[in-house]
């Protein structure tokens, strides 16, 4: 088994903080476990603590800031790998991708719309303006 590859053998169960962690939804344990004691991250709908036991076929809504996922436990680990071998862990519900893929379509194009203007644009309409500026009567 190779140094990265998800240790599912021996383990029956892992503490929820620490497969999020794993899974690569939260940078740290810490931040886990703030966001499992906030109640953003459900077991089948119910709130659960940081030493709740996941196991394999469990289904999580895991909501970060404006985004939420609906995943179904597909392996344990206990140790966070890269993110090839950590989105191995979880299945996302359809639904759920084609949701979060909406949102942020959406969240890009307002970002787009509320972009301030490159400096160069602004010089050129000034340009564009004193040009105009010059050639009336």
């Amino acid at each position: 088994m190779g140094h990265h590859a998800v240790r599912a053998e021996n383990l029956d169960s892992v503490r929820l903080d620490l497969w999020l962690w794993a899974a690569r939804f939260f940078k740290t344990r810490t931040r886990a476990q703030e966001a499992i004691a906030a109640g953003h991250v459900k077991r089948e709908g119910d709130r659960v603590k940081a030493s709740h036991r996941v196991k394999v076929g469990e289904r999580y809504t895991i909501r970060i800031g404006p985004y939420e996922w609906q995943i179904t436990v597909a392996a344990l680990s206990d140790r966070r790998g890269p993110a090839e071998v950590a989105q191995t862990l979880y299945q996302e519900d359809p639904e759920s991708h084609a949701r979060r893929q909406a949102q942020v379509a959406e969240r890009r194009a307002q970002q787009a719309a509320a972009a301030k203007p490159s400096k160069t644009a602004i010089d050129r309409a000034r340009l564009r303006a004193l040009k105009r500026q010059q050639r009336a009567p």
